[in-house]
C-alpha cells in the first residue's frame, strides 16, 4: 500500500465552474452590468489555492476558453488570462493559505486586476478600443466578495470531501 488515496469530489469542482460560467451570463439590470464580478475567475483562484496540484494553469486555460465560447469573445483572451492568474496562485499558494481571507482578498484584488490586463492588452492587440472606467469596477466587487467565495467554496469542499 502507498498510502495514496483517490481524488474525490471532481463533479463538485465541475459544477462549481458551471455555475460560475451561468452567473456571468445572468441577466442584470444595465446599472450592475459593469459591477458583475469575475465569477470564473474567482472559482479558479479558490480551487488552485485549496487543491493546488488538481487545479491550476490548464484547468485556468479550459475555464477561459468555455467563457470566451460562452461570451463570444475572442477566443483565447480569457484563456490567457486565467492561465496566468492561475499559475500566479499556484505559486502564492503556501503563502496565501497562511494568512487571514481578508489579506487574501487583497491578493485577489491584484490577480483580477493582473487578468484584466490581460483582456484589455489582448483587444488592444486586435485594435478594440479601450473600455470605459467601468470596467474596472467589477474588480474591487470580485475582491469585497471573495471571503464569501471562499467559506462557500470551503463549505462545499468540505460536505463534498473534495480532495
Amino acid at each position: 500500500m502507498t498510502g495514496h488515496q483517490p481524488r474525490s469530489g471532481g463533479f463538485a469542482i465541475l459544477v462549481s465552474f458551471l455555475i460560475g460560467l451561468m452567473l456571468i451570463i445572468l441577466p442584470l439590470p444595465g446599472w450592475a452590468q459593469d459591477f458583475r464580478p469575475e465569477w470564473v475567475a474567482l472559482i479558479l483562484l479558490y480551487w488552485s489555492l485549496a487543491l493546488p496540484e488538481r487545479v491550476g494553469v490548464g484547468v485556468g486555460w479550459l475555464a477561459g476558453l468555455f467563457q470566451d465560447a460562452l461570451l463570444g469573445t475572442l477566443l483565447g483572451q480569457h484563456a490567457l488570462a486565467f492561465a496566468l492568474i492561475a499559475f500566479l496562485a499556484l505559486r502564492l499558494h503556501q503563502h496565501l493559505r497562511l494568512v487571514p481571507v481578508w489579506q487574501q482578498a487583497i491578493v485577489v484584488l491584484g490577480l483580477l486586476t493582473v487578468a484584466q490586463l490581460v483582456v484589455f492588452w489582448v483587444n488592444g492587440i486586435i485594435g478594440r478600443p479601450a473600455p470605459d472606467w467601468q470596467a474596472w469596477a467589477a474588480i474591487p466587487v470580485g475582491a469585497a466578495i471573495w471571503p464569501l467565495i471562499f467559506f462557500i467554496l470551503r463549505g462545499v469542499r468540505r460536505r463534498f470531501r473534495v480532495q
